[in-house]
């Protein structure tokens, strides 16, 4: 015979599990109105309106209309070249900030460095390079070396080393100790316990990751250069500054295919190194 189970004795022992508190239901209404007064504050602020959206999606259904079809022109080897040079961008600067990453990335690590003060100004260098935008980057390279693909390089490169770094420093924290030990036991000095004992584990997945960030570049190379840092922006640029919609769309396909055709193969390399 089952026992007849009182639900006053449960709402007496857990009162949560059957209504929030008194205090919570207030806590909840007060989040609640909070949130919505600052959702329909900031529509005001921005003078975001039925009126301006409607207007808006006029205007890019028009856009759309002259798309169709989409024309190469008559300097389509100007747009493969600016292509090509975004893909050597985000592959240069991607690579160069993956290298620097890599020691970086162990003098981050609490498994690595011990000391808590050293560690933690590291970190927050890297928080701090994380803050500034790759934009922001290329607008001052630009100023710094001039026009051209370099300055998406140096941007791409300088963006990208804090964050690789913070993600190889995690990877290395989460590295077997066992290793090292028989390393260290092996007599192996410090760095060779490094070297033999952490690196192997944790390489695939700093190159799996650098993988991935190649593939991200190459889509912000495409930004990069609508602020003078060449590559395929720049060619996009000028089309939409002189209403050329129909070579835009054909940029926009070439772009769409290289960044499918880079992602398969990084997907494909990914899971070589770390599998499925």
């Amino acid at each position: 015979m089952s026992a007849t189970i009182d639900p006053n004795i449960w709402r007496a022992r857990l009162p949560r599990a059957f209504a929030p508190s008194p205090l919570g239901r207030a806590l909840r209404i007060l989040g609640a109105a909070v949130f919505f007064t600052w959702f329909g504050f900031s529509l005001w602020w921005l003078d975001v309106t039925p009126q301006r959206i409607w207007n808006g999606l006029s205007g890019l259904g028009v856009i759309l209309r002259l798309m169709i079809p989409p024309a190469p022109g008559e300097l389509w080897l100007d747009i493969l070249q600016g292509m090509a040079e975004s893909v050597a961008m985000a592959f240069l600067g991607t690579f160069a900030a993956a290298l620097v990453a890599v020691p970086l990335g162990f003098m981050g690590a609490s498994n690595v460095v011990t000391a808590t003060l050293l560690r933690f100004s590291i970190r927050r260098v890297f928080d701090g390079m994380r803050g500034v935008d790759q934009l922001i980057w290329a607008l001052a390279y630009v100023r710094a070396v001039g026009l051209g693909p370099l300055a998406g390089v140096l941007a791409i490169f300088t963006a990208d080393i804090a964050v690789l770094a913070k993600l190889y420093a995690e990877a290395i924290e989460t590295a077997e100790r066992r290793q090292v030990e028989g390393v260290t036991a092996a007599g192996g000095s410090r760095l060779a316990a490094l070297r033999f004992g952490v690196l192997p584990q944790v390489l695939p997945l700093m190159l799996a990751q650098a993988l991935y960030f190649f593939e991200s570049n190459t889509r912000s190379a495409t930004i990069l250069g609508v602020v003078g840092a060449g590559g395929i922006g720049l060619q996009i640029s000028e089309r939409i500054r002189v209403r050329h919609w129909d070579e835009v769309a054909f940029i926009i396909i070439v772009m769409i295919v290289t960044v499918a055709v880079i992602d398969r193969v990084s997907a494909a390399l990914r899971q070589r190194l770390i599998g499925r």
